[in-house]
């Protein structure tokens, strides 16, 4: 073959190439461009959640709608609903899966309902303080953990603070393990504050806490275990007559959104909507341990008798509630969880 020939036969290859990398890169444009296009440009996402606006999530969540609605120049708007409009927590949970409503904050025990392991952080006298319990909370087991939550349609965005649960009674105080014997207590739908409270002697049963206040009236229940701020105010206090500072369980509550809405956002609206969760997380954990140490005051000025048993026994009757969960958790997580916690 002559030079000629063979530099034409080049040049000929070396269009074609051009070409098919050139209609290859209009296919991905083409792609690129309908992927853009599928993303959400204006929303209203409704975020429910059982307690009020006066609690620290309310507050918290103004905060996040606030961040969002600001930062978006208004294309992303939140629909708060609290005080149970749209359900009580379990009810709220299910709503994000079915995509009845978008976002819920709610204690992660009742996330373990459907996936298991959000449940770990709730393990009864885990932390000695919020410092602990938010180092363990921010830490990558937990990142971890969260990854389960998406196998039913729901992703993480930040975690509020529900603070150390404590025991209320309407005509026993409880001033020891004895004292927790037979309690007919209400409880979320978390199997290890359940579980926590068996082993105490209490009989738990899970009920809606949107609907607490009327069932502790009417006598369905003669004890109940919240945060203080909960407590507070819920105005529990206006039906139960004793409170014990049991901080039994850690209650941890993941802000989540449902994973279908959330993967339509583009990844600027994904950083909008992520760092406005974190502002709110701030917020509620700054609100949750302030009202946790002033609130103890206004429970008793608004006539509950306070009471701080020793704790050492607590501890003890609970200590095997970790090991029931081994065939739920696996022996890895939970080694990984003490390794965690330990210092």
């Amino acid at each position: 073959m002559s030079k000629s020939r063979l530099i034409l036969a080049g040049l000929c290859g070396f269009a074609l190439l051009f070409l098919s990398c050139n209609k290859k890169k209009a296919v991905q444009t083409t792609v690129e461009r309908k992927q853009e296009e599928s993303k959400i440009e204006n929303a209203v996402i409704s975020l429910g959640f059982s307690t009020n606006m006066e609690d620290p999530r309310g507050v918290a969540s103004l905060l996040f709608k606030d961040e969002v609605e600001k930062a978006s120049k208004g294309r992303i708007k939140i629909d708060i609903h609290p005080n149970g409009e749209l359900g009580g927590d379990g009810a709220l949970i299910e709503g994000v899966i079915n995509g009845k409503v978008d976002m819920t904050v709610s204690s992660a025990g009742n996330f373990a309902v459907y996936a298991t392991k959000l449940g770990i952080s709730a393990m009864p006298f885990l932390f000695s303080d919020f410092e602990d319990a938010w180092a363990f909370m921010d830490g990558y087991l937990i990142s971890e953990v969260n990854k389960t939550l998406e196998e039913f349609g729901i992703v993480v965005l930040s975690h509020f603070d529900n603070g150390f649960r404590c025991v209320t009674t309407t005509n026993r105080p409880v001033k020891s393990v004895a004292d927790m014997k037979g309690l007919n207590i209400r409880t979320p739908p978390n199997q290890i504050v359940m579980e926590t409270m068996s082993a105490l002697g209490a009989n738990p049963k899970p009920y809606a806490f949107n609907e607490l206040k009327k069932a502790l009236r009417d006598g369905l229940f003669d004890s109940q275990e919240n945060p203080i701020p909960v407590i507070y105010n819920s105005k529990l206090y206006e039906e139960q007559k004793y409170l014990s500072i049991t901080n039994h369980s850690y209650d941890a509550m993941p802000l989540v959104i449902r994973k279908e809405l959330w993967d339509m956002f583009s990844p600027a609206d994904k950083a909008i909507l992520l760092s406005a969760a974190k502002k709110a997380q701030e917020l509620d954990r700054k609100l949750v341990k302030e009202q946790t140490a002033s609130y103890v005051g206004k429970l008793k000025e608004a006539g509950m008798t306070i009471i701080t048993p020793d704790l050492k026994a607590f501890q003890k009757a609970t200590s095997g509630v970790m090991d029931v969960f081994t065939a739920v958790y696996g022996e890895e997580l939970l080694m990984k969880l003490k390794a965690a916690t330990t210092k």
